[in-house]
């Protein structure tokens, strides 16, 4: 019997498969034929292919990928249409470049040929949606692109793909698929061999013993994290890494937690006071540890900047000083510091300066709860609207996705690996598909998406309530109704805070009044809706929905009108 030569549609699935994709998240179009096809061809042969989701908007498609990797570590695949869906992708991969998150991402390109070949063009789009250099649309914030020329080098493109976009500094891939070579056939011999191994980054051993004198030698040291642990274990390490030294740990914008809020060592969101006084600063994965022009250091101050790629060249302008460069993951230097300073005589003083910082946290807890506390009127404070998240946070083992929502000073995080904040790249409409991610990695966690109104209209709510639906993801899904743009009001107020538009009543270009009924949107799609104008009626809300989300398993949407 002669050896099945499968299209180059199906040597794609099966290839992302065997690089450890459970998930193509698909937006199709006239150039999906040959994957189709090749799905087909591979179910009746028995091949091993990931799942094809219908997800019916772009934006979703990426933040989906976006949050299933950040629940799993493990990359998905992404495809969509030609340049007309890659338009609309290039945002969610802007902020997956800013994050450092792996992904496949693939689209058609219009057939190249007009006649004579298999995928040739038939439609008129195909002649309209022809582009000069379409890979140049989302170039800069990919770490490779490269265009499908020939089948038999389907295999081998995917696998070199898959390996760059898991090397560190990790991020997204891009590869362009035109419709003829897809369609064609090409030989199977290949599918069998290994995949490549990605690349890790590690610390010279000589910059983690200056790392670790200097540590070790402060009489104010101070740890700034954006993105640090992903798992249980990571964030209990950093925990016993601060505790152990008395290192105070502020998480500034952060996309992760770099460890427990309950820890003493834990304290707090704004590096105002506690980088006033810091001698010595360890940065973790923070583009943006403090800003400038609001945040000064001491004279003399020595930085420690980790990071898979700590001077993060991708961008342009970042004048932060660096003292010490240690390249590599969050953990993993961490765990190199921890072993170098424990070979080392701990210095005095260390139980002091712990209790000091304990006392600290305590002082700016009890402030946060009793603004908490006031803000429970009509309409209801977003300090007020975190704390009763916190709370059903405290009896769920539950994730929370926030984009402009929730605050985190105003909660509690026993298990710190379950926030995700949004990007430091602020496109809007990730946090409605990054929690369906979420959710798909783990269909019994309660996973929450609590977001600004103006997000939630990015998010393309209408695509993002079908899905949950069609895939059985029953988020709880948290819409800010303030009416208003804030951040950009409140940017405007930044720069110009005695300007005449800090003394207007209605700002220009910030008002999203008169506000749609977000229920509605949601209950096209089946879900439980409440809106809530009182707070003090929300924590008896939140219960319900959630009762309907364990029962019912039903997504549910709760429209809450919140202060400005």
């Amino acid at each position: 019997m002669s050896e099945r030569k499968p299209l180059a549609g199906e040597v794609l699935l099966r290839r992302l498969k065997a690089n450890g994709v459970d998930y193509l998240f698909a937006n199709g179009g006239t150039d999906f034929a040959p994957v189709i096809e090749g799905i087909v061809e591979g179910q009746a042969n028995d091949a091993d292919l990931p799942e094809a989701l219908v997800i019916p908007h772009e934006n979703a498609a990426i933040g989906m990928a976006h949050g299933y990797y950040a629940a799993t570590g493990r990359p998905q695949a992404v495809m969509v249409h030609t340049n007309v869906g890659l338009a609309n992708t290039v945002m969610g991969v802007i902020n997956a470049a800013a994050e450092q998150i792996p992904m496949f991402v693939c689209s058609g390109r219009t057939p190249v040929t007009e006649t004579g070949h298999l995928g040739d063009r038939v439609a008129p789009i195909n002649w309209g949606q022809d582009m000069r250099d379409q890979n140049a649309m989302l170039r800069e914030a990919v770490k490779w692109d490269f265009t499908l020329h020939y089948p038999d080098q389907m295999a081998d493109l995917v696998d070199r793909a898959m390996s760059i976009s898991m090397s560190e500094p990790r991020g997204p891939v891009y590869m362009s698929l035109p419709r003829e070579a897809l369609s064609a056939r090409t030989d199977e011999s290949d599918l069998a061999k290994p995949v490549p191994a990605p690349a890790r980054v590690a610390p010279y051993p000589a910059d983690v013993e200056k790392a670790a004198e200097l540590l070790l030698a402060a009489q104010s040291p101070l740890i700034i994290s954006h993105d640090s642990g992903t798992t249980r274990e990571e964030t209990e390490a950093m925990r016993r890494f601060a505790e152990d030294f008395a290192l105070p740990v502020v998480d500034f914008w952060p996309a992760r937690l770099a460890m427990s809020t309950q820890s003493p060592m834990h304290v707090g969101f704004d590096v105002r006071e506690e980088l006033a006084g810091a001698d010595v600063i360890l940065v973790i994965d923070a583009l943006v540890p403090w800003i400038p022009e609001f945040h000064k250091l001491k004279d003399g101050v020595k930085v420690i900047q980790v990071g898979q790629d700590p001077h993060h060249s991708r961008f342009p302008v970042r004048g932060y000083p660096v003292d010490v460069a240690l390249a590599g993951d969050g953990p993993t230097v961490i765990a190199a510091l921890d072993e170098a300073m424990r070979k080392r005589q701990k210095p005095a003083g260390l139980e002091a300066r712990a209790k000091a910082a304990a006392e600290r946290k305590a002082t700016r807890k009890t402030a946060a709860l009793e603004t908490a506390a006031k803000g429970d009127g009509t309409p209801m404070s977003n300090a007020w609207v975190s704390r009763c998240v916190s709370d059903i946070l405290s009896r769920e083992d539950g994730a929370i996705i926030s984009e402009l929502g929730v605050e985190a000073p105003y909660m509690e995080f026993a298990n710190a690996e379950r926030y995700f904040g949004h990007p430091i790249s602020g496109g809007l409409g990730w946090g409605l598909p990054m929690a369906l991610g979420v959710q798909l990695a783990d269909r019994e966690r309660l996973v929450i998406a609590a977001i600004g109104d103006g997000s939630y209209m990015f998010a393309n709510p209408v695509a993002c309530h079908q899905i949950a639906e069609a895939l059985g993801l029953p988020i709880l899904t948290l819409v800010f109704n303030n009416g208003i743009w804030n951040a950009v009001k409140q940017s405007t107020l930044a720069i110009f805070p005695d300007g005449l538009a800090s003394k207007t009543n209605r700002m220009p270009v910030t008002s999203l009044e008169p506000a749609p009924a977000y229920t509605k949107v949601a209950e096209a799609s089946r879900a439980y809706t409440e809106r809530v104008e009182v707070g003090a009626d929300l924590p008896a809300a939140l219960e319900r929905a959630v009762k309907v989300i364990r029962e019912e398993k039903r997504q549910a949407l709760l429209e809450l009108r919140t202060v400005n």
